[in-house]
């Protein structure tokens, strides 16, 4: 059987399963962003650790280094690319509330011109995600060849920034009464400059990683609350 399963690589595999899974679920019937939204959220907490994981193992073959830095990136096209679009095609066929799960469909608000527009944004998102861990990886293997240990800055803001902006954005939409969907749209088409922008963005230390997960946490515990108690 082709292909590499010990330990290194599982946070990955379980990432892209979460982002398969949240892209059947969002895109499944009239779907709902919220519920795609946890796991967009929990694909990131697996990338905040699968490198960590990956580089406890020192006898990794240049074959098996190669292949999790392939796979990794693969994993975060599906997770980070792909999935907050299918976020965003549930968010124009939805209302976007969780009192409302699963199937209140919008009163035809937007538009077929709109509607295209949208999906316009959509398209951009996960080409320029596809571009900035293709660019990525051609930039690694590179260094890779000077330098030892882990980079200190990336070039362009990291795909896995999605799984912390994403679920803000859906959880100031459920506080708020207004209609945040073009907010969402707009965020998105940002997000995709700044990948394949050439700004440095510093990699975050343990440290960092622990403030993320942390938001991440108060989001997610935010959002589970919210849908049970709200009336």
């Amino acid at each position: 059987m082709i292909g590499f399963y010990n330990y290194t690589e599982f946070l990955t595999y379980l990432s892209a399963i979460s982002a398969g899974l949240g892209i059947l679920i969002s895109l499944n019937g009239s779907g709902h962003p919220y519920l795609g939204v946890f796991f967009l959220m929990f694909s990131g907490l697996c990338d905040a650790f699968d490198g960590k994981v990956a580089r406890t193992k020192k006898d990794r073959s240049v074959r098996e280094n190669k292949f999790g830095i392939q796979i990794d990136s693969l994993s975060d096209i599906i997770a980070f690319g792909v999935l907050p679009a299918c976020i965003g095609d549930a968010m124009i066929r939805v209302c976007p509330k969780i009192s409302e799960i699963p199937r209140i469909t919008k009163d035809e608000k937007f538009t077929f011109p709109t509607v295209i527009f949208l999906f316009a944004i959509l398209i951009i998102y996960i080409l320029a995600s596809l571009i900035r861990l293709a660019y990525f990886n051609v930039l690694e293997e590179e260094r890779q060849k000077v330098e030892t240990g882990v980079r200190k800055t990336y070039i362009g803001l990291p795909v896995t920034s999605a799984a912390i902006v994403f679920p803000t954005v859906l959880l100031v939409q459920y506080i708020t009464p207004v209609d945040l969907t073009a907010l969402y749209f707009i965020v998105m088409f940002v997000m995709a400059f700044l990948f394949v922008s050439k700004i440095k963005v510093p990699k975050p230390g343990m440290k960092g990683i622990l403030i993320f997960i942390g938001i991440g946490m108060i989001e997610f515990v935010a959002l589970i609350v919210a849908s049970l108690f709200r009336p």
